[in-house]
């Protein structure tokens, strides 16, 4: 900075005095052009478009893959039972066969008879078509909560299971295959005893031994009548 003046060649030149310059002070914003504001429009009214179309697409959809099995009206017309009949005794006519239907979930239940008055057993089928969700996650599981010896059984579904009660007082075999859990379940036929507090078989037990051969033979047959 020059403070004095200097003589330069005889040429006086005036002091130059600092100036702090400010910056200007902002502009303004601009209105929004307006294609600007069209083209928000248009983006906007695409997302909730698409959005739409994937619900509709979704309410079209037809779920997951039933591998051909479908909701029944009679479970135990489907369940034959006829290894069962022969190693057991007769399958009687008079069953009951409860159905429940549900957009996600159909239920059909089967409770028979099987053999004379003086031997009979039980006998329950339970058929769940999971339509939505995938059962295969809780199968195993489930199974695992009942304390239960279990021994699995290979060539049935994706996954088998079989118990047979050590006193011969019944026996199971469950089966998950994609969408479907099935279960024939045999059982004597019991009594409450209000002096002991427990029950009492009212039929005489028989020998269980070999029964899980039998049961599949018997769930090979009721997986395929259901898909028929």
């Amino acid at each position: 900075m020059i403070s004095e003046p200097e003589l330069v060649g005889g040429t006086v030149f005036p002091a130059v005095e600092t100036v702090r310059i400010e910056p200007p002070p902002p502009r303004p914003p601009r209105p929004r052009r307006p294609w600007l504001w069209a083209l928000g429009g248009v983006v906007v009214a695409s997302a909730v478009w698409a959005g739409g179309l994937y619900a509709y697409e979704r309410s079209q959809d037809g779920g997951p893959d039933l591998g051909g099995y479908r909701a029944v009206e009679n479970l135990c017309a489907k369940a034959e039972l006829k290894a069962l009949s022969v190693a057991l005794g007769k399958k009687s006519t008079d069953a009951e066969t409860p159905t429940e239907k549900h957009p996600a979930l159909d239920k059909a239940r089967c409770s028979t008879t099987l053999g004379p008055p003086e031997t009979a057993y039980n006998a329950m089928i339970v058929y769940d078509l999971h339509k939505v969700t995938d059962p295969g996650p809780e199968f195993e599981p489930d199974l695992g909560e009942s304390g239960l010896d279990v021994e699995r059984i290979a060539g049935l579904g994706e996954q088998a299971f079989f118990h047979v009660d050590a006193d011969n007082s019944g026996a199971w075999m469950r089966v998950l295959d994609g969408q479907v859990e099935l279960e024939i379940w045999i059982y004597v036929q019991e009594d409450w005893d209000a002096e002991t507090n427990q029950t009492v078989p009212t039929t005489k037990k028989a020998d269980l031994s070999g029964i899980d051969t039998v049961l599949a033979q018997d769930m090979k047959a009721l997986m395929a009548a259901l898909k028929k």
